[in-house]
């Protein structure tokens, strides 16, 4: 692997925390109820808040740009979401969200020099990107950029989550990996228990039928396990991820790549503490290692 794609990793490590709090934190929870949705459950806000950007979006959209959620899920989602709020509210309801919860985490951090080179340096990496291909970091990059720079960087921790997911959808397809596959071969290398992906909306029976399709390609074993082969199938989609994500990175450059790191490193440490964010997820930061 290049010195880029594995910088794109590495800073993935870094950002994602920066993003994914939007959908876990209480803040965001109540801008989304007060909108009037159900947040007994997290998918309604989720669904909400991340296609948002996409405008008023329909299931066949909205399940081509997930990919690996069950299109059945998403029909039951959107476009209903859009009956409870419009795009154009979401939008702002999630900027409120956001300045909420950084406000909470960090205190009088969100406005000193730190967070605004932090912002400066992710949002030179965010306006870097190439869409071409990247629906979701195209429609986040198309946003207006805030004024207060604890949510220039949010947004741009998204363009660049966002861009690299893209991404990692084009792996596997190239991989030749539907979306439940993807899911199955996932956990069937162990970064992520199966239970873990139930929130996908798989049936049991559709679930058994990817890990058959899986098993007859060899890439899976009658345990359910990746075999050799499906280990090296997974690997070539980390690998192709990193190489898709890198291109920011290699025009930020290293020097720079790391100051936002060590920059971003009292943020992550906050919500860490915070416990806001899940110990196991279906991204298997913590257990998908580097492609060599």
């Amino acid at each position: 692997m290049n010195t880029s794609a594995r910088l794109a990793r590495s800073m993935w490590h870094q950002l994602e925390p920066v993003h994914a709090v939007l959908y876990f934190s209480p803040q965001a929870f109540e801008e989304a109820a007060r909108l009037g949705y159900d947040v007994e459950s997290r998918w309604p806000s989720y669904f909400a808040y991340r296609t948002a950007p996409l405008g008023r979006a329909g299931a066949r959209l909205a399940t081509a740009a997930y990919y690996s959620f069950s299109p059945r899920m998403m029909a039951g989602h959107v476009p209903a979401i859009w009956e409870v709020a419009a795009p154009e509210q979401v939008l702002e309801a999630r900027m409120v969200a956001v300045d909420r919860t950084y406000r909470q985490l960090l205190g009088d951090r969100v406005a000193g020099p730190d967070m605004a080179e932090a912002a400066e340096l992710a949002r030179r990496a965010a306006e870097s990107v190439t869409v071409a291909g990247r629906p979701f970091a195209a429609a986040n990059l198309d946003l207006a950029w805030p004024q207060e720079p604890h949510l220039v960087l949010w947004l741009a921790a998204t363009v660049l989550r966002e861009h690299r997911g893209d991404g990692h959808l084009a792996a596997l397809q190239a991989a030749g990996l539907d979306g439940c596959e993807a899911l199955v071969s996932f956990a069937a290398i162990g970064a992520a228990p199966e239970e873990n992906f139930a929130g996908r909306g798989w049936s049991e029976q559709e679930w058994a039928e990817a890990r058959e399709r899986l098993a007859a390609r060899g890439l899976a074993g009658a345990d359910g396990l990746a075999t050799e082969r499906g280990l090296a199938v997974r690997d070539q989609v980390e690998r192709m991820t990193d190489e898709l994500a890198a291109e920011p990175w290699r025009l930020l450059g290293e020097e720079r790549a790391g100051r936002l790191a060590q920059l971003l490193a009292p943020f992550l440490g906050a919500v860490f503490e915070a416990g806001l964010l899940p110990m196991t997820s279906t991204l298997g930061i913590a257990t998908v290692k580097a492609p060599d």
